[in-house]
C-alpha cells in the first residue's frame, strides 16, 4: 500500500477532551481511556499538556508505561520550560512527540502575544530546534492558522520544517473555516513550501459552526496525511473533530482510497466508555454513536430495513461494534452475564471486588426495574460507591403535588454523626435542597443542574449532573436513581463531598 494513502489518527480525547469543564479525569481514568485507544487503533495519542499541573504531568508518565504501539504526544507553548518539562514527562514513552507551536494569525500575533511577525517567526524556529535537540519527532503547530494570511502561514511552516519539524499541524482553532477555504488553505501549503512532501501535514478543526468533520476531510482531499480528534467530538465549546465520523466516512465511501487504522468494531465501546468516565451524554441524534444513529423509526423506513438493511442504511451496526441483539439484563441474570455486558460497554472487569460491588448495586436496581440496559449497567460502574464518602444520605421523604406545598424532610449521616432537617420549597428538589442545606449551613450557589432519565420507561433511572459553587470554586455532582429527587439530593452531596475533600 502506498503510505501516501495512509491517514494517521492523533487522538487528543485525553488533552483536549479533557478541558471540557467538569470531563476532569483522574490518572486511572486516563489509563483506562489510553489502553482503549490503543485497541480502537488509534496512531498517536496527545496525552497531556505537561506543563500545566501535576495531574497532567503524571498522566503522561503513566500512560507512557501503560501503551506499547501509539506515539504518544506531549503539547507545550514555544517556550524551552515547557519543552523540557514535555521531554521528561515522556521519558517513558516507547515512541515520543513534542508538540509544540503558537499564534500565527493576526489577532493572535496582536493581541495575544503583543508581538510582530518576525518576533513570532523567531520564536517558532528556536521551539522547533529546541525541541528537535531531546526527540525526532516533532510536531508544530500555528495556532488560528484558520485566520492566518496564507503567505505567512506558509512562511513559519517552511521555516519551521527547515528547523526539524516532521509534521505541520493546521489547526482552525475558532472554527471558523469554511470547508472550500480550508481546502485551499492545505493545497496553498501543498504547493508553496519548500520541503512539505517530506513532512505530514495535520488537521486539527473545531465545531463551533458544525464544519468541523466536512473541514477535516477536506483538508485529508487536499492532501493532509494526519487528523486531530476525539471521542464523540468532545472538546472545548462546540468540541473537536469526531474520531467516529471520519473512520466511517473514509469506511464507508470506497471511492476515496485513504485507509486508517482503526479497528472500526471498538468504536461504540470506548465511545461508551468516554462519554461515562466523562459524564458527558452523548446526544442521541450524534452520527454514528447516537442513541438514535441506528434506529427506524417511520413504518415507511422499518418496512424497508425489513426488505433489506441497505434500503435506509449506509452503515451496519455490527460494523462499529453496536450489538443490536444485545441482551436485556434482568433480576435472574448472573455475574456472567453482567460481566460481559460490563466488558462489551469497555469497563475494565479485572477487579473482582469491584464487580462484586457494581453486582450488588445491580441486583438492588433489578428489583426496580424490569429490565436493565446497557447505559444502566455504565452508570452502576462509573456512580462512585459512597462508602467513602464523608457525607451520606440515611433517608429522605417528600411529600408533593398540585395544589399542595412541597415538604422534604431529609437524614444525613456526616461522618457517623446523625442530622436531621425537615423544609417546604418550590416543588420537591427545592424542598430536598433546602432541608439538605439546613444541616450543611455553607454559601453554595447551584450553578447547573441537568436531569436525564437513560431509557424510555417511567421506572427508569434518572441521572442528575450538577454544578455547585462553593467558596469562589465549581464542584461537579452526580446522582442516579429510579427516584429522580433522590438523585438530586445524591448529586448535590456528592458536590459537598467533593469540596469537603478540598477544603
Amino acid at each position: 500500500m502506498d503510505m501516501s494513502d495512509r491517514l494517521f489518527i492523533f487522538d487528543t480525547t485525553l488533552r483536549d477532551g479533557e478541558q471540557v469543564p467538569g470531563c476532569q479525569l483522574n490518572t486511572v481514568e486516563k489509563i483506562q481511556v489510553a489502553k482503549a485507544l490503543e485497541q480502537l487503533g488509534v496512531d498517536v495519542i496527545e496525552a497531556g499538556f505537561p506543563v500545566s499541573s501535576p495531574g497532567d504531568f503524571q498522566s503522561v508518565i503513566e500512560i507512557s508505561k501503560a501503551v506499547t504501539w501509539p506515539t504518544i504526544c506531549a503539547l507545550t507553548r514555544a517556550v524551552e520550560h515547557d519543552i523540557d518539562v514535555a521531554y521528561e514527562a515522556l521519558q517513558y514513552a516507547k515512541h515520543k512527540r513534542i508538540h509544540t507551536g503558537i499564534g500565527t494569525s493576526d489577532e493572535h500575533i496582536k493581541y495575544k502575544f503583543n508581538s510582530t511577525r518576525e518576533h513570532i517567526l523567531e520564536q517558532a524556529v528556536a521551539a522547533t530546534k529546541y525541541a528537535k535537540r531531546f526527540v525526532d519527532d516533532v510536531e508544530f503547530y500555528c495556532e488560528d492558522a484558520g485566520r492566518t494570511d496564507n503567505e505567512f502561514l506558509a512562511q513559519v511552516v517552511e521555516a519551521v520544517i527547515k528547523a526539524g519539524a516532521t509534521v505541520i499541524n493546521i489547526p482552525d482553532t475558532t472554527g471558523y473555516c469554511l470547508p472550500q477555504e480550508y481546502y485551499d488553505k492545505i493545497k496553498y501549503l501543498k504547493e508553496h513550501v519548500d520541503g512539505i512532501d517530506a513532512c505530514i501535514i495535520s488537521t486539527h478543526c473545531h465545531n463551533d459552526l458544525g464544519l468541523a468533520t466536512a473541514n477535516t476531510l477536506n483538508g485529508v482531499l487536499a492532501g493532509a496525511r494526519q487528523v486531530e480528534v476525539t471521542i464523540n467530538g468532545i472538546g472545548e465549546r462546540a468540541g473537536n473533530t469526531s474520531l467516529e465520523e471520519i473512520a466511517m466516512i473514509l469506511k464507508c465511501h470506497k471511492g476515496i482510497d485513504i485507509e486508517t487504522n482503526i479497528n472500526t468494531m471498538k468504536i461504540y465501546p470506548t465511545s461508551r466508555m468516554v462519554s461515562s468516565l466523562m459524564n458527558m451524554p452523548v446526544q442521541p441524534n450524534k452520527a454514528i454513536v447516537g442513541r438514535n444513529a441506528f434506529a427506524h423509526s417511520s413504518g415507511i423506513h422499518q418496512d424497508g430495513v425489513l426488505k433489506n438493511v441497505h434500503t435506509y442504511e449506509i452503515i451496519d451496526p455490527k460494523d462499529v461494534g453496536i450489538d443490536i441483539d444485545s441482551i436485556v439484563l434482568t433480576a435472574r441474570s448472573g455475574r456472567a452475564a453482567l460481566k460481559h455486558r460490563l466488558m462489551i460497554n469497555g469497563v475494565d472487569v479485572s477487579d473482582e471486588h469491584k464487580i462484586d460491588k457494581i453486582y450488588e448495586q445491580f441486583l438492588v436496581l433489578a428489583d426496580q426495574k424490569k429490565e436493565v440496559t446497557d447505559a444502566d449497567v455504565l452508570m452502576l460502574a462509573g456512580a462512585d460507591t459512597s462508602e467513602t464518602h464523608a457525607v451520606k444520605l440515611d433517608f429522605l421523604q417528600v411529600t408533593t403535588g398540585k395544589g399542595v406545598k412541597s415538604v422534604a424532610s431529609i437524614g444525613l449521616d456526616i461522618s457517623g454523626q446523625k442530622f436531621e432537617a425537615a423544609a417546604s420549597g418550590n416543588g420537591p428538589v427545592d424542598a430536598a435542597i433546602k432541608a439538605l442545606k439546613k444541616i450543611i449551613m455553607k454559601q453554595m450557589t447551584l450553578k447547573e443542574f441537568t436531569i436525564q432519565a437513560i431509557s424510555k420507561g417511567s421506572d427508569d433511572v434518572g441521572k442528575v449532573h450538577m454544578q455547585v459553587e462553593y467558596d469562589g470554586s465549581l464542584y461537579y455532582g452526580f446522582g442516579a436513581n429510579t427516584d429522580i429527587v433522590t438523585a438530586s439530593v445524591e448529586a448535590y452531596i456528592d458536590c459537598i463531598n467533593k469540596f469537603r475533600t478540598a477544603e
